[in-house]
């Protein structure tokens, strides 16, 4: 499979956007990041919808989990495919040792490693910390993204420092 240039910041989404959503989708197109659709609980007409929206503005599409719809609705890439991806480069989260031998085994177009910080989204949810995360990146032997209460700030920052990008839900909010 040929390697692909990436974006360096994806926006993440779910059902706790809301209203948000679309603003959201706009924003982080206009800065050229891409969007994994994530909504988990909504119905796959719901995410085709979304999925219009992410291509009409512009941004590299990835869908979470489901390969037929990513296939359908032409995205570029699968999160945390459920099933083998066929042709369509997959990127896989990581937020253990287990996951990340898993990733390294698997040789995803990249990994998204989280969570490194305190998150509105999971409040009260143990961090990883950036050494562990950075620890974590490194055994998967891949491009590996920062997510986890992060602003496009400290996106910025953690690139300097060696990450090949970073993700975020609030940062596009």
């Amino acid at each position: 499979m040929q390697r692909q240039s990436w974006p360096r910041a994806w926006l993440m989404t779910d059902e706790r956007m809301g209203d948000s959503l679309h603003a959201a989708i706009a924003r982080s197109a206009a800065a050229g990041a891409g969007v994994i659709v994530r909504h988990h609980a909504s119905d796959r007409s719901t995410r085709r919808e979304i999925a219009a929206d992410v291509l009409a503005a512009g941004a590299v599409l990835g869908m979470s989990r489901d390969v037929a719809l990513a296939e359908e609705v032409g995205a570029a890439l699968v999160h945390n495919p459920a099933t083998q991806t066929g042709r369509i480069p997959f990127s896989l989260a990581v937020h253990d040792e287990a996951q990340a031998r898993v990733a390294a085994a698997r040789q995803p177009a990249f990994v998204i490693v989280s969570p490194l910080f305190d998150t509105r989204s999971h409040p009260g949810k143990p961090v990883l910390g950036e050494d562990e995360a950075l620890r974590l990146a490194q055994m998967t032997n891949c491009p590996a993204y920062a997510l986890g209460g992060i602003s496009q700030a400290q996106g910025r920052e953690l690139m300097a420092r060696g990450w090949d990008g970073w993700a975020g839900i609030d940062a596009w909010m």
